[in-house]
């Protein structure tokens, strides 16, 4: 019972963490990281306590930071952060520019 606490808590402070740490990367609503990272830390935390059969549970607290921190940096886009030009990955075509197709060689 005070370990799914402690798990629930970690999950919540990932998760301030993460909103308060980088909130341009977050483009999901807060309940949305919020709940992901909560449930993670209760997912983590549950199969690291039943993996080592509860003798350590500052280890299962770790282990649902480690979860939380992993499973809520899946909703980060940095490529959509604010200050960030779109342009970093494609170059922009010129107007009139007409490249011939590629031919490719015979094999």
């Amino acid at each position: 019972m005070v370990e799914s606490i402690a798990f629930a808590l970690v999950g919540l402070v990932v998760a301030a963490a993460a909103l308060l740490g980088l909130p341009g990367y977050f483009r999901a609503s807060r309940p949305t990281v919020a709940g992901t990272a909560l449930a993670a830390a209760l997912l983590g935390g549950a199969v690291a306590h039943f993996c080592l059969g509860g003798r350590h549970p500052v280890v299962a607290v770790a282990f649902a930071a480690l979860s939380a921190g992993v499973l809520t940096s899946l909703l980060a886009r940095p490529d959509l952060a604010a200050g960030r030009a779109p342009a970093h990955r494609h170059r922009p075509h010129r107007a009139g520019a007409h490249r011939a197709p590629r031919r490719h060689r015979p094999a």
